[in-house]
């Protein structure tokens, strides 16, 4: 006897040889019965169970998804302090969104980045950012480095546009 050659019988069990002749059992149409959805490739019907009511219409509904919800990309300071010593980052320029991207540390050149304080810190960071914890802002300023805020020009234009629109309108209903 040899470690090899030990098998537990009831381990490996034959596969079921299926649309093997009549004769086998399961042959012709493959134990899978005559015609209808469920005798057709593509079987199983998500989340259907036999006409219980399944399981996501038993349990409540919660929450909703804001549909303005402003998303931010995140980037941790102990990731910036890699992508510099991996020479991806100039730690002498100030550090935008655009090096982000370049460095590969967010997806889309555009979008909103907010810098979080986990990991260590080894340079003294320029960073122009959309957001930043108060922990990174303390670990940065710790550094003796400098983080900037970009102003939210888009919502302003439109809020300064509508005030515009809403002033035209009130002089037009003040001469009539």
């Amino acid at each position: 006897m040899k470690l090899n050659t030990i098998v537990d019988r009831g381990a490996i069990k034959k596969t079921k040889r299926v649309g093997r002749g009549i004769g086998s059992g399961t042959g012709k149409t493959s134990g899978a019965g005559h015609k209808g959805q469920k005798s057709r490739s593509g079987v199983a019907i998500k989340g259907f169970e036999g006409g219980q009511m399944p399981l996501h219409r038993r349990l409540p509904k919660r929450g909703f998804k804001n549909p303005f919800r402003t998303e931010y990309s995140i980037i941790n300071l102990g990731d910036i302090d890699k992508a510099i010593s991996d020479k991806k980052l100039d730690e002498k320029k100030v550090i935008k969104n655009e090096d982000f991207f370049k460095a590969g540390l967010i997806r889309k050149k555009n979008n909103l980045v907010k810098i979080l304080g986990n990991g260590s810190l080894n340079y003294t960071l320029n960073l122009e950012v959309d957001k930043a914890s108060k922990s990174a802002i303390k670990l940065i300023v710790d550094n003796k480095g400098n983080i900037n805020f970009k102003e939210k020009n888009q919502s302003n234009e439109k809020n300064q546009n509508t005030e515009k629109k809403n002033n035209n309108k009130k002089e037009e209903v003040k001469k009539s």
